[in-house]
């Protein structure tokens, strides 16, 4: 990816990572939780226009205002990407997503029908219909989602958010995949002012222990409604991942109408952006230019 760059909307000035040339088809690449825009800084996909994004809470992206609720749900997420756009005067684009990144990226289908032509979906299912309660083996997977449902769980992700997100980074990949000095880089990320907040409205809204932002109250309800999609559509999940189990994808095709594809990784864990980078940007350059 390029060096970094910064717009402003109306909320936010934004900091992401461009590559590849104007004029160029724009690819939107959405990062997770807990990562960063650079994840995708090995995903090489020539003859594109890459734009990658920090969310708010993350790197150098900062709210223009105090007063601002310091909220993190998917569709506020993908309302900031909007008004990203807007600013920068793309209209068309793809969009590839990971964790988090995911569920904005069909959210940005949904609000935006027009302006998205295909989606990739990495390491998180579809959402769409709405969040529903996990089986008892996932819920165990799940905890982190839980911890933070408490009282104590805010507090101690408020006192601790790097140590808090190192423990995803162990357990959800397989052991050895990253070294001290890429944590060490990513998790500057994490020290962002708004980063605990975020997160933590994140999954508190998700499970209905915060309020939705009200702003994106009228798009969450549209995606719970929202059954199925048509535009082409590709999921990948790493064989080996902690969090995500792979029959949490089995019903994924379901819910995509149009052309669909799902693509297991042999011995990669929840980050195979940083895991295999070439392998997963070999798939997706594939998914990309085929019609």
């Amino acid at each position: 990816m390029g060096g970094l760059k910064n717009i402003k909307t109306d909320l936010l000035e934004i900091a992401y990572l461009e590559a590849g040339k104007a004029g160029e088809q724009v690819v939107l690449l959405l990062h997770g939780w807990p990562d960063d825009a650079t994840t995708w800084n090995d995903i090489t996909l020539t003859g594109y226009r890459t734009i990658a994004p920090f969310y708010r809470g993350f790197g150098q992206t900062r709210f223009l205002d105090e007063k601002t609720p310091r909220t993190g749900n998917a569709a506020r997420l993908a309302l900031d990407m909007i008004a990203m756009l807007d600013a920068l005067g793309i209209e068309q684009f793809l969009v590839i997503g990971h964790d988090w990144g995911s569920t904005v990226a069909e959210t940005l289908v949904v609000g935006w029908p027009e302006r998205v032509k295909k989606i990739a979906q990495v390491s998180t299912p579809s959402l769409l219909g709405g969040l529903q309660t996990p089986p008892f083996s996932t819920v165990r997977l799940y905890w982190y989602q839980w911890f933070q449902c408490t009282a104590r769980g805010v507090e101690a992700v408020k006192k601790y958010p790097i140590g808090f997100a190192r423990i995803m980074w162990e357990t959800w990949s397989p052991e050895g995949w990253f070294n001290e000095s890429i944590f060490e880089r990513v998790s500057q990320s994490w020290q962002n002012p708004d980063f605990a907040d975020v997160t933590l409205h994140s999954y508190r809204s998700r499970w209905g222990e915060d309020e939705l932002d009200p702003s994106s109250q009228e798009l969450e309800e549209k995606v719970k409604a929202t059954k199925t999609l048509s535009l082409p559509a590709l999921y990948i999940q790493g064989e080996a991942d902690g969090v995500t189990t792979l029959s949490a994808g089995e019903k994924v095709k379901e819910k995509f109408t149009g052309p669909y594809q799902r693509i297991t990784l042999p011995g990669v864990g929840h980050f195979p952006s940083r895991e295999a980078p070439e392998k997963l940007a070999g798939i997706l350059l594939e998914f990309l230019t085929n019609d």
